[in-house]
């Protein structure tokens, strides 16, 4: 049974709350305990829509009544104090709270954003660089750029000789920064955004990644080209003797002329099977194939080689940095559709910069939402100290982690020092101004995240359908635990109370139309296991609890597996076979071939129980159920508001 759901059906319909003019009133009292009007409302009408039949309001309102008591002997019984209930509560909160902390709109913005860029190619030059520990560095590198720029736009040098002077990037300052022509969702968010934005002759601002700070020249712009599907055999000539290279030029040439005499149908198992036998690549295994790949996902001379192929078609030696390669080119296919592109495009935003921005943007909204801000005069008390210790060190740090001085307020909150320097580490720095500029962060940082576990913590206050929802998975939760205690879990452990009940109620039981057989079956391995375990037990009745024990410390659980069984003919094979003259059943396909009935007997009725437990269990259950709810209501007092429930029947 899903504890979840154990209070109602599945979540699935229109939200009912409390207007404004009543301000959500009081509908009842269940020991002491007020249930809201907005809370009836909602599982009145959610009950209702997964009935065939509707219950009117006063019907509900009984098995609503009940509903309430139940939970109210929970919550009497501690169980919702218990760190059991804590935990699957909060998971199951926090679930729940997750479409509402999410902010959507950010990804799907960044989502076809992506996607609009990837039906254009960029073709761009950058100059680089690196990025430094030193923020002062930093800081000198960012001027040093913004100057290079200048310098470009003045007319002073083209982009190529500042690149060649300027970039610390080796792998393009030599061609000049030139990067080639570039796809979206490969690149840092920032390096492609201004890349997009940035006009044809233009160069961008200064912009920063994890590698350092750049500068963009765009060149072109192009439609995208889609994907292309390829194979290449490659005979390696880097890192080799001239002589050894020349010999890789010779090899590759005389493949060549065997692949260049197949016919078109022949060329394509041909490439292949060379290819997995010449070829100094590791596709060699998948005879040559590189699967889909796009523009800048290949070595230049490679891509251009490819993307000049027509499917089906076999390119002529080509050289590359790694060696030289013939290519044949099997099929090509377009970006796709949003929908296709949809998963991998999340995938990069979550793996890359862009993956913040929904959280940034969503902080952003809740720290205007709740008023969340610096308490100033705080914030200049703290400055005050660090000026007065001379840096941001550990003696700094170590007052303020147990300091109750408030520095932000969120709603009607106010979190203290301590709670966000507990989190700071304490590195040491010796310059001041940086030691400001840390806690600045760090106070901005916390801004955002308390203004976020604010709208966490009062969800319920903001929204009534989460309120309701979230009700109803506690009082679920508190349902199933008091009812497992005092109804299910107990009827089925109390086989003193269940064999009591049979007998006294015996006769609604005594209904069977067939005999039945009850008693063991006892599967062997092996014929001479089944004939030792029938002299083992010839002449023995053994207690019927001890029977599985019994045999299985005699010949092994490996040799020898018991079930009790209670059957009408007609209803088992085996016990037709056993019990009531039937065929023997057929041979299954497992190790369990040989068997015979121990204790066997046929019955008309039931003798206890056992041999009903199904239908008994359930009747006493029942029972339980029964007495427990007319204890409830003698237990806890219930006040209905009759004035407030007639408004309810009115609408």
């Amino acid at each position: 049974m899903n504890k979840r759901l154990v209070s109602l059906a599945l979540i699935a319909t229109t939200i009912f709350c409390a207007s404004a003019k009543n301000d959500n009133p009081t509908l009842m009292k269940v020991n002491g305990k007020d249930v809201k009007l907005s809370e009836f409302e909602y599982l009145y009408n959610k009950n209702n829509s997964q009935q065939v039949e509707k219950q009117s309001i006063d019907e509900y309102v009984d098995m609503f009544v009940t509903y309430k008591l139940k939970v109210a002997d929970a919550e009497a019984a501690g169980i919702d104090t218990t760190a059991a209930f804590r935990n699957e509560f909060n998971g199951h909160r926090n679930e729940l709270a997750t479409p509402y902390l999410e902010d959507k709109s950010t990804m799907n913005r960044l989502i076809e954003e992506t996607y609009n860029r990837m039906k254009e190619e960029v073709n761009v030059s950058h100059i680089m660089i690196h990025i430094s520990e030193d923020p002062a560095k930093n800081k000198e590198s960012k001027a040093r750029l913004d100057s290079i720029r200048n310098e470009f736009k003045a007319g002073n040098g083209t982009f190529a000789e500042l690149a060649q002077k300027y970039s610390t990037d080796r792998s393009t300052s030599n061609r000049g920064g030139l990067m080639g022509w570039i796809t979206a969702n490969r690149w840092p968010y920032t390096f492609e955004e201004a890349a997009w934005a940035t006009n044809i002759g233009d160069v961008s601002n200064v912009i920063e990644t994890f590698a350092g700070f750049h500068i963009i020249l765009v060149n072109d712009r192009r439609e995208a080209r889609g994907q292309v599907n390829a194979k290449h055999i490659l005979k390696l000539t880097h890192g080799k003797s001239p002589e050894d290279a020349e010999k890789a030029k010779v090899q590759i040439d005389s493949i060549y002329n065997v692949l260049a005499s197949k016919s078109t149908a022949e060329l394509n198992a041909a490439f292949s099977e060379i290819a997995s036998t010449e070829s100094e690549c590791g596709s060699r295994q998948k005879g040559g194939d590189l699967g889909w790949f796009g523009t800048g996902q290949m070595v230049p001379e490679f891509e251009t080689a490819t993307f000049a192929l027509n499917n089906g078609e076999m390119s002529k030696p080509v050289k590359s940095q790694f060696g030289w390669h013939i290519i044949y080119r099997v099929a090509d296919k377009g970006i796709g559709t949003l929908e296709e592109c949809k998963p991998g495009i999340t995938m990069a935003i979550n793996n890359d910069d862009r993956g913040l921005l929904p959280q940034k943007e969503m902080e952003a909204k809740m720290i205007e939402k709740h008023n969340a801000s610096i308490i100033q005069k705080n914030y200049n008390k703290l400055i005050k100290d660090l000026d007065k210790y001379g840096a941001y060190d550990s003696t700094f740090i170590a007052k303020y982690k147990n300091s109750d001085l408030a520095l932000i307020k969120v709603g009607n909150e106010t979190v203290p020092a301590k709670k966000i320097f507990a989190k700071t580490h304490a590195s040491l720095y010796t310059n001041k101004d940086y030691g400001k500029g840390d806690i600045n962060h760090n106070l901005k940082v916390a801004l955002g995240a308390e203004a976020m576990d604010y709208e966490r913590r009062h969800l319920e206050d903001f929204y009534p359908e989460f309120r309701n929802l979230v009700n109803e998975y506690r009082d679920g939760i508190l349902l199933f635990e008091i009812s497992n205690r005092n109804v299910w879990e107990k009827a089925s452990k109390d086989k003193e109370g269940l064999e009591q009940y049979f007998q006294a109620n015996r006769a609604k039981y005594d209904n069977w139309t067939s005999p039945k057989y009850k008693g063991f079956v006892i599967f062997t391995s092996n014929d001479s296991i089944m004939n030792e375990a029938q002299k083992f037990l010839e002449g023995k009745e053994l207690a019927i609890d001890s029977v599985a024990t019994t045999l299985r410390q005699q010949f092994g659980r490996k040799d020898i597996r018991v079930e009790r069984v209670i059957a009408a003919k007609g209803e088992n094979p085996i016990v037709d076979y056993i019990a009531f003259g039937g065929v023997k059943p057929e041979a299954q396909k497992n190790k369990w071939q040989c068997y015979f009935g121990y204790m066997g007997k046929q019955l008309t009725s039931p003798e206890e129980a056992a041999d009903v437990r199904g239908q008994v269990t359930s009747d006493y259950q029942a029972k339980l159920e029964k007495e427990w709810i007319e204890s409830l209501k003698a237990k806890y007092p219930v006040k209905i508001y009759e004035k407030e429930l007639n408004k309810l029947k009115q609408k």
